[in-house]
């Protein structure tokens, strides 16, 4: 026997509701797209640009006193630059090499002190205690005559 047009089956006609499923789910989509897409734009940081920047003007020697030190803007970098108590300069990066805290200097211990972990570096930028692996990156110190210019070591 020979099949006949009316025996094959026919592809199921789309319905109003499978039209509504569609609409309504395309339209959570979105909404949840224009709700999550500004907060995770919002998070995420942006990207900066690194400065090149060979040297920078600290301030004059008077504004500096014996035995403390400053945190000064290198480009985008932060160096910590110390007067010891005998009127030398040292600069070093102020990013610690363990978890890049910014480190500071404390007068009562005589060290350059990294406050996340208790991590220490004497005035020579080496690590004498705590978890940093690796000394902090010195820079050149210049005065000239009484301004205190901070450049990068060659």
């Amino acid at each position: 026997m020979i099949a006949s047009p009316e025996d094959t089956p026919k592809a199921p006609e789309p319905e109003k509701r499978d039209f509504l499923k569609l609409i309504l789910g395309g339209g959570i989509i979105a909404w949840l797209a224009s709700v999550l897409y500004p907060i995770l734009s919002y998070l995420k940081p942006p990207v900066q640009s690194e400065v090149e920047v060979q040297s920078v003007k600290a301030g004059k020697i008077s504004a500096f006193e014996k035995d403390s030190g400053t945190i000064v803007r290198f480009g985008n970098k932060p160096v910590i630059l110390i007067r010891t108590a005998n009127g030398n300069f040292r600069a070093f990066s102020a990013v610690c090499t363990h978890l890049a805290c910014t480190v500071q200097y404390r007068k009562d211990m005589g060290v350059i002190w990294c406050a996340c972990h208790n991590g220490k570096y004497d005035l020579n930028g080496r690590n004498i205690s705590g978890p940093p692996p690796r000394p902090l990156d010195e820079y050149r110190v210049i005065v000239q005559g009484e301004e205190v210019v901070i450049s990068k070591k060659s």
